[in-house]
């Protein structure tokens, strides 16, 4: 079975079981979050960016801090336009093969990196995003132990198989509802189509009455729930 076709079986069953992490928001509100992993990119980077900065739609971005050393132009770009930061690692490297020490070093010269280049303040880069989806149990508690805040996803399209504009979006409308965490690439594998794709979604999600968020107002509306039970 293709992989498009299993991730919203796997988001179904691994939320249950990790609850710890952000795999999407609530379902009480038309709300959706467009993510980007592996960037930013000199080029895809750039172009989604004026895409979003068309439609006034906020992203949170997961960066790798390689790729924001090679493109720290359009690193500070994506940062002055107040979209959200978050780490994916220094490299495209998988957490789960990492030992706790390679793990943290990894991290803290992701936020580093980004913090030197954009003036951010590092103690906010807090949500992380593991490559590939890939974490063990172990992998969150030390996450958590290091105060980040584990984020993955409910809306995969696999978008890096380069299976077309139409399709990836198609994939998108055929699973996106309430609280939607929704995974794109900006990076060098996806990143050649994002920014059309997302040219074409943003209007059609937002026909269906949704709304743009960040991962940050997600957590924000899981902690008003949570008072609120």
């Amino acid at each position: 079975m293709p992989l498009a076709y299993l991730t919203p079986v796997l988001y179904r069953c691994l939320k249950p079981i990790f609850p710890q992490c952000l795999w999407s928001g609530s379902r009480d509100e038309k709300v959706v979050a467009l993510t980007f992993d592996d960037g930013p990119h000199p080029q895809y980077t750039s172009e989604l960016l004026k895409v979003l900065d068309k439609y006034q739609v906020p992203a949170t971005f997961f960066w790798l801090g390689v790729c924001v050393e090679r493109s720290p132009k359009v690193a500070l770009e994506v940062y002055h336009q107040k979209h959200q930061i978050g780490l994916h690692g220094y490299e495209h490297r998988s957490f789960i093969n990492m030992t706790r020490h390679q793990l943290h070093q990894s991290l803290t010269k992701n936020r580093d990196v980004i913090s030197q280049i954009c003036g951010h303040d590092g103690a906010q880069l807090t949500d992380v995003r593991p490559p590939n989806g890939l974490f063990t149990p172990q992998t969150l508690d030390w996450l958590q132990g290091w105060n980040y805040r584990p984020v993955m996803w409910s809306v995969v399209p696999v978008d890096w198989t380069r299976p077309g504009v139409n399709t990836v979006a198609d994939r998108v409308l055929q699973q996106v509802q309430n609280g939607s965490v929704i995974v794109l690439h900006d990076g060098y594998s996806g990143g050649q189509d994002v920014a059309a794709t997302v040219e074409q979604l943003i209007p059609l999600i937002r026909d269906r009455g949704y709304r743009f968020v960040t991962i940050d107002y997600l957590w924000q509306q899981l902690v008003r729930l949570n008072l609120e039970c």
